[in-house]
């Protein structure tokens, strides 16, 4: 006797969806489910949403998806699975969802490994000075004078400091260690033994900022990480420090950051802004120490690709009733991105 295929409600746009499912990908989940398609180039609303969820063993959400409210969750009468995937659902799935019984998972980690290949690409870029040598060739400054202005350092046996261990903050940390970097960490739930394991010496913030003349910021926006970093941290960079930011800038003091580097004391690449897009008035934008990017340091092919690779992988492993890879949980909301 045949098994009726589970049912599922995907509610990305075509357009995301061709972006983040493979064409495997895309005959795995239909070989799985019977699958129902947002047709529209649009995010719909809750309402529009709890409208359609009747019915619905599993939804596939992704950037712009609607709050799942109570007026969904009241229709979302056979619902037991929501795979997003993106990585932060804080704003998308309240404490309701996970007391109503319903799994939850998502791709963040998918999204991690392109993180820590920009973040170790800007930190690159700032110790051997490779911007400013561009700028100045391209603006017309003699080829000797530019290599007069001293030699860059490489990553080999330099400290940096890491803030946030969590999916972005190891994959960062896996680069550093595998080009020979001296790392160390800040992040209040990385256990000891996990430390150990990572091969990273455990501080505290303040230290990390005093010790560390290389420092990126990995730690999600949760109320804990609010300005975690702010004038007392950056001015105990020493002088020429790179500070980075490729998480989000909730965790840094904005303007004592400006401030600090406004001095030209210390370098920055930024890719995350409190006001997103940046207007083109922004004083980052003016300064020659920074290097500003546009948010799109985990934007990649392969990234992509494996958002959707995993929402597939999770959703065939819970209709086999196996455990969920990347599940997440009431008592994790807290600390998350």
């Amino acid at each position: 006797m045949m098994t009726a295929k589970p049912k599922v409600l995907v509610l990305t746009p075509p357009s995301l969806y061709q972006t983040l499912f493979s064409d495997e990908a895309d005959a795995r989940l239909r070989a799985l489910a019977d699958v129902t398609f947002n047709p529209e180039e649009r995010n719909w609303s809750s309402e529009e949403l709890a409208a359609r969820i009747s019915g619905y063993d599993a939804v596939v959400t992704g950037w712009g998806s609607p709050p799942f409210t109570d007026e969904v969750l009241d229709a979302a009468d056979r619902l037991r699975l929501i795979a997003h995937s993106a990585g932060s659902i804080k704003k998308m799935l309240p404490p309701a969802v996970f007391q109503r019984g319903i799994a939850v998972t998502h791709a963040a980690a998918a999204i991690a490994p392109a993180v820590a290949e920009m973040t170790l690409t800007l930190i690159l870029i700032c110790l051997r000075r490779v911007h400013i040598l561009d700028r100045l060739l391209k603006a017309g400054t003699p080829w000797r004078e530019v290599k007069e202005q001293g030699m860059g350092q490489e990553l080999a046996g330099n400290r940096v400091g890491v803030v946030g261990a969590g999916y972005t903050g190891r994959c960062v940390i896996q680069l550093l260690t595998a080009l020979k970097a001296e790392v160390w960490v800040y992040d209040p739930y990385l256990p000891p033994s996990r430390a150990a394991e990572l091969g990273v010496r455990k501080v505290e913030l303040d230290e990390l900022f005093a010790g560390c003349p290389i420092v990126t910021m990995q730690a999600p926006p949760t109320a804990e990480t609010y300005h975690m970093v702010g004038s007392r941290q950056l001015q105990l960079l020493p002088d020429g420090a790179i500070f980075i930011n490729t998480a989000r800038s909730h965790t840094v003091d904005q303007d004592a950051l400006l401030a600090e580097l406004r001095t030209g004391r210390i370098q920055g690449a930024l890719d995350v802004f409190d006001q997103e897009p940046l207007p083109s008035d922004s004083p980052f934008l003016q300064l020659d120490n920074v290097i500003v990017t546009p948010h799109v340091a985990g934007a990649s092919v392969q990234a992509r690709r494996r958002q959707g690779q995993i929402v597939v992988e999770e959703l065939e492993s819970f209709f086999a009733d196996e455990t969920l890879r990347y599940e997440v949980r009431l008592e994790m909301l807290e600390t998350m991105a």
